[in-house]
Formats: C-alpha cells, structure tokens, sequence
C-alpha cells in the first residue's frame, strides 16, 4: 500500500500538499500519514512555565492534526494515521522516515511566494539521499488544479 506523509501546518501551502496527497491516495488505493510538528522552545523558563508552553504547542499541533485528519476522511472516507512529534522538523521527519519504510513519498507544500520554506529548502537539496520521492506542491495551486495534477 503506496503510504504519503505530509506534514500538516497552519500554512496554505501544507493545505495544498494535503489535497494533492489525499487525492494520490485514493486513486492509488494508499493512505496518508499527517505529521505535526512541535519545535523545542529556544528559551529556558522556570520549570512549571516551560512545560506549561510545550504543553500547549503540543496541544495546538495535535488540534491541527486532528482537524486535518477529519477533513480528510471527510472528503475520502478513510482515516489518517496521524502522529505529533517534537523536536527540529529536519530530524523528525527523517525518523519518521526511517521508522516507516512504508512511506512512498514525502509531499511537502511550498510557500506560494517567495522562499519556498525551509523544510522544501532542505529536503530538496538532499532528495538523492531520502528513502522515498519527495513531492513538492506549489502552494499556490488551486483546488481544481490539484485535483487536476494529482
């Protein structure tokens, strides 16, 4: 089974990147992985503080993953696997890679203008070293087109 993790956000771009990978899925009879990700605060506060603010990015990543998720068995009537991990978003999501063979392709979304993100940034420029195809979505893309594409 052809396995698509997609990282979920609150950006338009991982929007897009969720269509197109959900839409993939299910006219490959896959699935879609959704990872949230929780940076590590830069900052070291009182001990009940810091754990109150990570507490929270946790909880507010884990909202978005499952908002994501239920959009998605909305509109295809499967469920996501969903997971929420903490750490830098170039490591986590090469764990998870490694973690999960199963994955067939990483599809990320790209800011629309400008930069592309740092994550497209990264992962681009070491594509020939991933373990599965890396799509990258244009951000800008309308429903119709990724429909369309996908």
């Amino acid at each position: 089974m052809r396995v698509y993790l997609v990282i979920v956000d609150e950006t338009e771009e991982a929007h897009v990147a969720l269509r197109f990978a959900s839409r993939r899925a299910a006219k490959t009879g896959g699935m879609v992985h959704l990872l949230a990700l929780v940076p590590r605060q830069a900052f070291s506060a009182f001990g009940g503080i810091q754990a109150t603010i990570e507490e929270e990015a946790r909880d507010r990543a884990e909202v978005l993953a499952n908002s994501a998720a239920g959009e998605l068995a909305y509109e295809s009537g499967k469920m996501p696997q969903i997971a929420v991990r903490v750490g830098d978003g170039k490591d986590v999501i090469s764990d998870y890679l490694k973690e999960h063979p199963e994955v067939a392709a990483l599809v990320l979304g790209a800011a629309p203008e400008g930069a592309p993100g740092p994550l497209v940034s990264h992962f681009s420029a070491h594509a020939g070293a991933l373990s599965c195809p890396l799509f990258v979505i244009p951000g800008g893309l309308s429903n119709e087109e990724v429909d369309r594409l996908s």
